[in-house]
């Protein structure tokens, strides 16, 4: 039977186990997709804490797949599908878990694949640079205007800080001093994080902040702005935003957008910066990392047949 990486039940590490599972059945406008990678992001293990998105249930049926993000091939193609067809390489956004052998997409917001893309590259971009993307969107600012983005040694971070240069935007990167050589590296004016970290900014005179962080962070980002529309995170919830005159990222979770995070990708103008691969029967080690705080860029899961 199919391998999944699962929790079975709210709580820390202790809840998670590889299991054999049935393979998906697609249903209508969904495509069965033998997984080749799956990024491994920060939402996996919130989403094991017993973290929802809004709109979710507010009960999740046990075991759960860990993932949301994957790369791979088309194994079977469910009623109303029109575009694609057995054996095309895909990513997108996994439906019930990524970290397995197979998942499900859904159709109208996968894409395909280019044949110069890797499998490991693809399977980041869905969640972390597509998110990013729309966060550097949705800000609108003009060419040469200041972007900061908190938290950009992260995976969504250093994708932001790479968009937005691609932009044509001037970057400062707020982040550890152990990642100062690393968002330096992305072409970002460094910012220790920290104490005195807002007023050590303050200088850059940005022109907009892209959270990731939320909290304490956010409310002293937006003390930097005098338009506080130019203030959008992922790192906090809408209400607290909404307070300091800001908002949420709007994702678009489309097709046009992976094409486009791809085509950044492959003109490279986008390095997901894969720091860690990790098989399958590991999954468990590759959350960790993430978990812990210690990836910079992106840690990916790589399944084998």
């Amino acid at each position: 039977m199919p391998k999944a990486y699962v929790f079975t039940r709210y709580g820390g590490p202790e809840t998670e186990a590889l299991v054999d599972m049935d393979r998906p059945d697609p249903g209508p406008g969904r495509l069965l997709v033998a997984v080749r990678a799956a990024g491994v992001n920060p939402v996996d293990w919130k989403q094991r804490n017993g973290f929802r998105r809004p709109g979710e249930p507010e009960e999740r049926a046990f075991p759960v797949v860990f993932g949301n993000e994957v790369s791979g091939v088309v194994e079977e193609i469910g009623d109303g599908v029109e575009g694609f067809a057995v054996g095309d390489e895909v990513f997108g956004p996994a439906l019930a878990g990524g970290y397995a052998e197979y998942a499900l997409v859904p159709a109208a917001i996968a894409a395909h694949k280019p044949a110069d893309l890797a499998h490991t590259v693809a399977a980041t971009l869905p969640v972390a640079a597509a998110t990013a993307y729309d966060g550097v969107r949705q800000l609108d600012l003009p060419t040469g205007a200041t972007l900061l983005v908190t938290g950009a040694g992260g995976g969504v971070g250093a994708a932001a800080v790479q968009i937005a240069r691609a932009f044509g935007l001037r970057v400062v990167g707020v982040a550890s001093e152990g990642k100062k050589d690393f968002v330096e590296s992305l072409g970002a004016i460094h910012v220790t994080s920290g104490p005195g970290w807002a007023e050590r900014a303050r200088e850059t005179a940005p022109d907009g902040v892209y959270d990731l962080v939320g909290g304490r962070v956010l409310a002293e980002a937006a003390e930097l702005l005098t338009d506080r529309s130019k203030l959008v995170t992922a790192g906090a919830p809408e209400e607290e935003v909404r307070r300091l005159g800001g908002a949420r990222v709007a994702r678009a979770r489309n097709a046009a957008v992976l094409r486009e995070v791809a085509q950044l990708a492959l003109e490279g103008n986008l390095d997901p910066h894969i720091t860690a691969t990790f098989p399958l029967d590991r999954a468990g080690d590759a959350l960790r990392t993430v978990e812990e705080g210690h990836a910079r860029g992106k840690t990916v899961i790589e399944v084998t047949r």
